[in-house]
C-alpha cells in the first residue's frame, strides 16, 4: 500500500480520493488544513483519523509515503520542496508551480532526495490520449496541433458582480492559462517537445489575469494553435492534422471519443473504453512509478511540465500577467 497524505480540502480533492480508492494500492492515510475543524470534517468523510494543521510536521511524519497537493497554484511549489525535502513522493496538481524557476527547484530537490515527483495532469495518462501516440503515423507528416478548451468560469458571475473570488486573483497565481490553457498546451508538448517560437494574444482582467487567450507556436515543419477562456464557452474538437488525414478528440481535457478522418473519406474510430474516473489513471501512473522505483514519469515527465511552464511563462510575459511568486525567482 502507498500511503497518501491530502494538502487541500477542495472538490478536486474528492474526486482524487474517489478515483484513486479504485486502487488496491492506495491508502488515504492523513489529512491537511490549516485548521483542525476543516482537516477533522474532511478526513471524516473518508474514515481517516490522522489530521495535520502544520506541514513540516505532515512531511516529516511516518505516516506517509507520498502527498497529493491541490492547494491554490501560488502554494505548490513551497508545499511540494517541503515534502521532497523530506524525502516524500509527490504529486501536484497542475500547474505544479507558479514559474519556470519554481519548477527547476522542484525538480533539483527531487533528484536530490531520489524521491518521485509528478504533475498530476490527466489528459495525457486517460486511455484515449494515449492511444494517439500509437497512431499518429497514420496520418502522415503533421502538419497542425490545434486545441480548444473554453469554459465559463461558474465564478465570473460573482467577479462581474464585484466579487473577485481565487480563480481571478494573480496572488494565487490562477487566470485563464494556468487554469485551463494548460490542458491545451500539456499534450502538444508531451508529443511533440518545445516549440521554436510563441506569439500571444488575449483579453485581460481588471486584476491583471487573462479571462481568456490563444497562441499561435511554431515548429519546424509544423504549427500548432491553442484557444482557451473562462469566459467563454467552446464546443469545438480539438485535431491533429497530417497530410494523410486528422485525428480528431471531442474534449482536449479528458478526451472520451476519438477517431481518425482519412483523406480519402474513410473513418476509424481509436476510441478506448475507459471505465475509470479520469483522475484513477494519474493516480496508478504515480503508485506504478513508486512500486518500479521510478523517480519521474515517462508521459508527465518533469522535462515535459518544465518545458509547459516555460511556454506558460513566456505567454504571460507577452500579455502582461505578472504573478507576486514571479518576484521571487
Amino acid at each position: 500500500m502507498i500511503r497518501f497524505g491530502i494538502i487541500g480540502t477542495n472538490w478536486i480533492t474528492k474526486e482524487f480520493i474517489e478515483a484513486a480508492a479504485e486502487h488496491p494500492e492506495f491508502k488515504l492515510s492523513a489529512v491537511y488544513s490549516r485548521t483542525g475543524e476543516k482537516a477533522r470534517e474532511f478526513a471524516g468523510q473518508f474514515g481517516v483519523e490522522t489530521i495535520f494543521t502544520d506541514l513540516q510536521n505532515m512531511a516529516e511524519s511516518n505516516e506517509i509515503d507520498a502527498v497529493y497537493i491541490a492547494s491554490p497554484n501560488s502554494l505548490h511549489a513551497s508545499q511540494a520542496l517541503i515534502f521532497l525535502e523530506n524525502g516524500k513522493h509527490v504529486l501536484c496538481e497542475k500547474a505544479i508551480a507558479s514559474n519556470a524557476g519554481e519548477v527547476k527547484g522542484l525538480i533539483e530537490m527531487a533528484r536530490e532526495k531520489e524521491v518521485l515527483l509528478m504533475e498530476a495532469l490527466k489528459t495525457t495518462l486517460v486511455p484515449n490520449f494515449r492511444i494517439i501516440s500509437e497512431n499518429l503515423h497514420k496520418i502522415g507528416p503533421v502538419r497542425r496541433y490545434f486545441a480548444s478548451y473554453c469554459q465559463y468560469s461558474s465564478r465570473y458571475d460573482a467577479y462581474k458582480d464585484g466579487n473577485v473570488l481565487n480563480a481571478f486573483k494573480p496572488e494565487f497565481s490562477n487566470g485563464a492559462m494556468m487554469d485551463i490553457g494548460i490542458y491545451c498546451l500539456y499534450p502538444l508538448v508531451a508529443l511533440f517537445g518545445k516549440p521554436e517560437e510563441v506569439k500571444a494574444s488575449g483579453v485581460m482582467l481588471e486584476t491583471g489575469v487573462d479571462g481568456e487567450g490563444s497562441m499561435v507556436l511554431k515548429y519546424k515543419d509544423m504549427d500548432a494553435v491553442v484557444m482557451f477562456s473562462k469566459i467563454t464557452d467552446s464546443s469545438l474538437p480539438s485535431e491533429i492534422q497530417g497530410e494523410d488525414g486528422r485525428i480528431v478528440l471531442d474534449k482536449i481535457n479528458v478526451p472520451e471519443k476519438v477517431e481518425i478522418l482519412y483523406r480519402n473519406g474513410e473513418k476509424e474510430d481509436l476510441s478506448q473504453e475507459q471505465s475509470r474516473k479520469p483522475m484513477y489513471y494519474e493516480a496508478a501512473e504515480f503508485i506504478e512509478l513508486i512500486n518500479n522505483g521510478k523517480t519521474e514519469s515517462s508521459i508527465n515527465s518533469l522535462k515535459t511540465s518544465l518545458t509547459v511552464m516555460e511556454i506558460m511563462e513566456e505567454y504571460r510575459r507577452q500579455m502582461g500577467v505578472v504573478f507576486p511568486a514571479d518576484k521571487n525567482e
